[in-house]
């Protein structure tokens, strides 16, 4: 089996960064009426600017397979071109649309000849997902490279007017309709971009980072959906997709638009977090002293002093000066987060051969958890 070395890092975030003052001119506001909601979801969150793929003038300027073409785009140059990617692995939770693949959208975009391509579906995993097919890929010798992504385009899915039809229909039906929570909480949350990944079997470049091991746990078995796009949520927690609804539903319900149910987010999210971070430390004999960054995905602030305590309760507590962040300047980008926060820590001349980098990534759809550890070369 081959070693595998993560040698090229790159970012794409669409237009200007969008403070929260901008946010609801951006996305428009529902009935008329600015969001109750907001204020709170962002005093929570501490994100203070984000990034939308929606230019000055309310037009659309990427969608989620060129904003992610244009972060492999980064990848490249005269002694990497596009036509030498071997295979092409690429992760979201917001896919342009049901068929075709996200990456074979994103392929269609590249024009870089044949390439194999996979498409992970799922939330923030997806992300971590496409870099586990990659780096197996690799490692078992059926590549010698590959490129991972991970990207999200949401704030089309966010946008008033994907509200319109169920408002107008909550008209007919109470005087004062407003958008239920668990999906006006989400508008305020989610931001656009995308980050890419050039995995090859030798240590290439000047700080190539080895991928030690990568592991992923899902709770789905004990836990109900928790986020969730495409369906609505019964009474008794089932999923019931929009195939089974009749068309005339479909906007009447916003069933398109991501939800999320707080309270079921807030019991589980850190407990099973922690948990799987003990299974995969454990597994591997590493110790939270070892590790010298970690990177931990998280929605919000409102988790960070939580998510330590919850270590410190499970015993394993990662030092806070050994954590790095971007939240607050890049927002939330989903299954592109964990990529543009590497990208970062890989640009700010901070890593020294040696380090230990641990990658930590959940997703509330139904619980699902991915960490990874690199050693800087």
């Amino acid at each position: 089996m081959n070693e595998v070395y993560i040698t090229r890092v790159s970012k794409f975030l669409p237009n200007r960064p969008i403070s929260n003052d901008e946010m609801e001119d951006k996305l428009g506001t529902i009935n008329g009426k600015t969001s109750k909601g907001r204020r709170i979801v962002l005093r929570n969150n501490q994100i203070k600017t984000r990034y939308y793929a929606i230019d000055d003038n309310g037009n659309i300027t990427h969608n989620n397979a060129q904003l992610t073409k244009e972060a492999i785009v980064g990848l490249c140059d005269d002694t990497f071109k596009a036509e030498d990617i071997e295979l092409l692995s690429c992760g979201t939770s917001s896919p342009d649309q049901i068929l075709p693949s996200h990456a074979a959208m994103v392929h269609g975009f590249l024009k870089n000849g044949n390439v194999e391509i996979n498409s992970p579906s799922g939330a923030c995993c997806s992300g971590m997902n496409a870099l586990k097919f990659a780096y197996l890929s690799v490692k078992s010798g059926g590549t010698k490279n590959a490129v991972a992504t991970g990207s999200e385009r949401t704030s089309t899915w966010m946008k008033s007017d994907t509200f319109e039809e169920e408002i107008k229909y909550l008209e007919t039906l109470e005087d004062n309709p407003i958008l239920a929570f668990n999906k006006d909480f989400l508008r305020w949350m989610l931001s656009d971009g995308a980050g890419a990944f050039l995995l090859e079997n030798e240590p290439k470049g000047d700080q190539p980072l080895k991928i030690e091991w990568m592991e992923g746990y899902s709770y789905a078995h004990e836990i109900e959906a928790c986020m969730y796009a495409g369906g609505d949520k019964l009474e008794d927690g089932f999923l019931k997709p929009w195939s089974e609804y009749p068309s005339d539903q479909w906007s009447k319900k916003s069933l398109f638009a991501m939800k999320q149910d707080v309270k079921l987010l807030g019991e589980n999210i850190l407990v099973k977090g922690v948990d799987s971070l003990k299974k995969a430390l454990s597994k591997h004999d590493l110790s939270p002293t070892d590790i010298d960054y970690y990177l931990p995905h998280i929605s919000s602030h409102f988790f960070k002093e939580k998510l330590y305590q919850e270590m410190i309760a499970q015993g394993v507590e990662i030092p806070w000066e050994n954590w790095f962040m971007n939240l607050s300047k890049v927002g939330n980008v989903g299954a592109g987060s964990i990529y543009i926060m590497l990208e970062e820590l890989t640009h700010s001349g901070k890593l020294k051969k040696g380090d230990k980098i641990l990658l930590s990534v959940p997703e509330s759809a139904r619980f699902a958890y991915s960490i990874a550890l690199l050693t800087v070369c």
